[in-house]
């Protein structure tokens, strides 16, 4: 069986090395595939990380649509419409959590998931004191001009923090990078192999976990606070919907940033008596399985068994 996973190489997606890592597991071929080159290979299933797919569908071939988030501003109403009105019908589909499906809006009856965000299991057995710190403060994940990013960057750079380093991990920032190019205290690195992501975490004393308190951002689930806090790293967060939510359900104590950073400080990070959250529930192989994308196979390839 073959599995061709439709990705456009914009978003950064652990989940992409998850799948496959789940399914290779059953003997189940995982291809990664941009869907100009999908109607050149066989498959079994379409496994399209969206948003967009425009494709007919085509006889004996099972196509899931998988959301990991609802469309980000400019325009997001209108980009969510116009998914569900254009978007073709596929056979399930996935959301990240029920806000991202009910932001969508469908009209339908196709049968759903939801898929939430993981991390690798080996991870939580993971000794953070174990290891050399070089950095102060690590961030992870998307740096497009929407999450505002450059506010948090300015405290390393003229701001209270610029006796500090930060390591920022992703991709596409170079227009970042040429911005403070001059502050040696900041570090730009990455695209990284998702498996080699721990060892460049935990090479800081702490996470950052900056998310500005706007929809959809606020109603999301964070991958950086769960893959920090399964690593055993204290997290410095903002503020928002969902990190208050997470605290009240799995524990843990976080240091929260003030709207304007004001009491981001050395002194005050340093001064919180830190808990980490319980995060064991929050494998990839847990999520896959709770998600429902599995019954689902099993009713199409009978000979499956998850």
């Amino acid at each position: 069986m073959i599995i061709a996973f439709v990705y456009n190489n914009k978003a950064f997606l652990p989940e992409m090395d998850a799948y496959e890592r789940f399914f290779s597991g059953y003997n189940i071929k995982c291809e990664l595939v941009n869907k100009n080159d999908l109607g050149l290979m066989h498959r079994h299933v379409e496994w399209w990380m969206m948003p967009a797919d425009l494709t007919k569908p085509k006889e004996g071939i099972y196509k899931i649509h998988d959301y990991c988030s609802s469309s980000v501003p400019p325009w997001r109403w209108w980009k969510n419409w116009w998914k569900s009105f254009f978007n073709a019908q596929p056979d399930f589909r996935l959301f990240l959590n029920e806000y991202v499906r009910k932001t969508l809006n469908f009209h339908d009856q196709i049968p759903f998931g939801y898929r939430d965000i993981g991390v690798p299991e080996h991870w939580l057995l993971t000794d953070p004191f174990l290891h050399e710190r070089e950095y102060d403060f690590v961030y992870t994940g998307d740096l497009s001009p929407v999450r505002q990013i450059d506010n948090l960057l300015n405290c390393f750079s003229t701001g209270q923090m610029k006796d500090y380093t930060l390591l920022v991990i992703g991709k596409n920032y170079e227009n970042l990078q040429n911005a403070y190019a001059r502050y040696q205290n900041i570090v730009f690195m990455g695209p990284l192999p998702y498996n080699s992501m721990d060892s460049y975490i935990l090479k800081a004393r702490f996470g950052i976990n900056y998310v500005i308190d706007k929809e959809p951002f606020n109603k999301q689930s964070s991958i950086r606070l769960l893959e920090y806090a399964a690593l055993g790293l204290p997290i410095v967060t903002t503020q928002y919907e969902w990190v208050e939510q997470f605290q009240q359900q799995y524990g843990g104590n976080f240091f929260y940033l003030n709207p304007n950073l004001s009491n981001f400080t050395w002194q005050q990070v340093n001064g919180l008596p830190y808990s980490k959250p319980d995060v064991e529930s929050f494998t990839w192989e847990q999520q896959i399985r709770r998600s429902g994308v599995l019954e689902f196979l099993e009713s199409k390839f009978p000979e499956l068994k998850f």
